[in-house]
């Protein structure tokens, strides 16, 4: 599972969809599902099958172009291994003796040609997103993602130190060490406690100890008051680390056909809505990490 989505589209008429703001139309439906989305648009074959590759998500071509048909189209994808999503669409030209091919569709519109185009490519939209949407898919994609905003976090920490010197950055030093040691001391705390009772082990094998993602956006929580910018942190705890860590503890449950995780005592329901909050959140907050990461750059 990924958080970008890319379309790769072949018309030699492309411009008319261009004109009439359709491929807006349709990246404005992509990102509103909660993906980053790329439209790469060829009014040329050459152009087309240079740019393939199976980083596409879905391929719309004209079934009949100049020089070039649909069959043509689908050996030449076939024989780069590429079994990425294909519509096919034509405007008045008969489509009854195509074959019928896995993860490929056939449209022929009648009045409105453009519109049809779209509607079809927002189904076929719907049902590629469905296809990888899978509760256990969309765990690991959280687990993924979040890691990469944890990188992400100590390179802008690691870029800020080493724009200062230790003067300017004691300030933060001794925030974060006041939390470390906050942290320690409550650990140490658990530790003899675990120690003096007969079920600590059963206590010990629970608490989650270590670098956590918390102790890293309050650090950055310090820099963004320092530069003045807009403090996101409380935000990113709540629709980053709690989601995080609910995925990452709970338990998947099946039953009578519906998915959802569980920990302790409360489920955590998984439905599209649930999925499309889940990407922009981490879209949202990946662009305030870069943001921070631009202003340490100027």
């Amino acid at each position: 599972m990924k958080l970008e989505y890319k379309i790769l589209w072949l018309d030699d008429n492309i411009e008319a969809f261009i004109e009439d703001e359709h491929i807006d139309e349709i990246e404005k439906y992509i990102t509103n599902q909660g993906f980053d989305t790329t439209i790469d648009t060829k009014d040329k074959s050459e152009d087309f099958f240079s740019a393939l590759d199976e980083t596409y998500d879905l391929i719309l071509t004209d079934y009949h172009m100049d020089g070039l048909n649909g069959d043509e189209v689908v050996e030449k994808i076939r024989e780069e291994s590429i079994f990425t999503e294909i519509l096919f669409y034509t405007a008045g030209a008969d489509l009854k003796d195509t074959q019928k091919l896995d993860r490929i569709s056939f449209l022929e519109t009648i009045v409105n040609h453009e519109a049809e185009v779209v509607e079809k490519t927002k189904k076929l939209i719907d049902l590629t997103i469905k296809k990888f949407q899978d509760i256990v898919v969309m765990r690991g994609m959280i687990m993924h993602e979040t890691s990469s905003l944890d990188i992400q976090k100590v390179e802008i920490l690691e870029k800020y130190i080493n724009s200062k010197n230790s003067l300017e950055t004691k300030g933060l030093k001794d925030e974060i060490l006041k939390e470390i040691k906050l942290f320690v001391d409550e650990k140490c705390n658990k530790y003899q406690d675990f120690d003096a009772k007969d079920d600590g082990l059963r206590q010990i094998i629970k608490d989650n100890v270590l670098f956590t993602s918390a102790r890293k956006i309050e650090a950055l929580s310090w820099i963004l008051k320092e530069i003045g910018l807009n403090d996101f942190s409380e935000e990113y705890k709540d629709e980053i680390i709690t989601p995080r860590n609910q995925f990452a503890h709970a338990k998947l449950i099946q039953d009578s056909g519906r998915k959802y995780f569980k920990k302790g005592v409360s489920d955590i329901e998984f439905d599209d809505e649930y999925c499309k909050k889940l990407r922009r959140d981490i879209l949202k907050h990946k662009g305030y990490l870069d943001a921070l990461q631009n202003k340490l750059d100027e």
